[in-house]
């Protein structure tokens, strides 16, 4: 085996048994695309496949972005990754979406950048030969509008590059894994919904979204797939007059994927076969917001065995002023000394469409 692929293989190995979102991705390559980008959705039990309501619909459910009919926002986060560890790692996440009345619908950009730290490339014999960072990103354009009544439909399509070590003496770029995907979410919010007498116009929503849909990511001739993902929410408004909202929602997560060993299905295989097995991820969340202005989230997280059996709760927070939003969300694990235990992540949102209904 050449020291490119058993630095990949140990790459992977550490990666995966020390994040929650590389845990979830079950074998798959680029693991970090199923990270939680923004702490509004975090705080409430890492969900937000009916919820999302802002551009970080981009990650969430494309279908969302055709109800942001007034969009212009700018989102950002950025996060220490197992800093328990007092690892190097980082995560970045960037996106902007703007109406586009031409075109019916809103169209958005989006950035996520991995920092995977820093390593010593060293020889047969153990010497080191120097060091070199590692890292992964993906470039994303996606695009939302109105399909029918109530109903959004949006698509997203992805650049994935993995640069996990340089290109050597027989092996150039084996280090280097590059594909594509691409996501399709669908949501439903009626304006009108009368369910046994009660009115639901616009207080419910169904979304689903399929999420890194692609070829694999191939390094030095060994492949994995990617951490292609199956979402579907609902979210239902149960209070709502002038000063006050109250929200419940709910998202059921499966991964597409399916390997034994070093082997994996691939596409559209999978889409079958990775339900023999895995289990179902739950996650469920509330958000109360005061005065359009002051919000407090909580969340829990839960999947079986088969899954990666991880469990914990979370908590979160956010403050609206003029038209930035600021958020931040909090990990409570069940599992002590868990990776993410007890860590604050933090995220902006700038919307000068809100501005520009003021």
């Amino acid at each position: 085996m050449t020291l490119v692929r058993q630095f990949i293989l140990g790459l992977t190995v550490f990666l995966a048994t020390s994040s929650l979102a590389f845990s979830q991705a079950g074998g798959a390559a680029v693991p970090f695309l199923l990270i939680t980008p923004d702490s509004r959705a975090s705080g409430m039990g890492d969900i937000g496949t009916a919820m999302t309501d802002d551009v970080n619909a981009v990650f969430w459910n494309t279908g969302a972005l055709a109800f942001n009919d007034a969009s212009n926002q700018v989102a950002l986060s950025f996060a220490k990754w197992l800093p328990q560890f007092n690892a190097d790692l980082y995560y970045s996440y960037g996106t902007y979406g703007q109406y586009v009345e031409e075109l019916g619908g809103t169209i958005a950009g989006s950035f996520i950048f991995m920092n995977l730290g820093e390593f010593t490339k060293t020889n047969e014999n153990g010497q080191a030969l120097g060091k070199f960072r590692s890292n992964e990103f993906c470039l994303g354009i996606a695009y939302g509008t109105e399909v029918g009544n109530d109903v959004g439909l949006g698509v997203q399509v992805k650049y994935i590059q993995s640069n996990l070590a340089p290109a050597s003496a027989g092996t150039p770029g084996a280090g280097v894994g590059i594909s594509s995907a691409f996501d399709l979410g669908v949501m439903w919010r009626p304006s009108e919904l009368n369910i046994f007498g009660e009115e639901f116009g616009k207080r419910l929503s169904l979304g689903a979204n399929l999420q890194n849909f692609g070829p694999k990511m191939t390094y030095d001739r060994e492949s994995d797939p990617l951490p292609t993902n199956l979402r579907v929410g609902l979210a239902v408004t149960v209070l709502e007059d002038e000063f006050n909202k109250l929200t419940f929602s709910s998202d059921i997560m499966k991964l597409l994927v399916r390997r034994d060993g070093r082997n994996s299905d691939p596409l559209p295989i999978s889409l079958v076969t990775s339900w023999e097995r895995g289990g179902l991820e739950t996650g469920f969340g509330m958000e109360y917001v005061y005065d359009k202005s002051v919000a407090l989230r909580g969340g829990y997280f839960t999947e079986p065995a088969a899954a990666g059996a991880r469990e914990y709760f979370t908590l979160g927070a956010g403050v609206e002023y003029d038209i930035f939003r600021a958020d931040f969300s909090y990990y409570i694990t069940v599992e002590q000394n868990h990776p993410l235990g007890n860590t604050l992540r933090f995220s902006l949102i700038v919307d000068w469409g809100r501005e520009a209904n003021m």
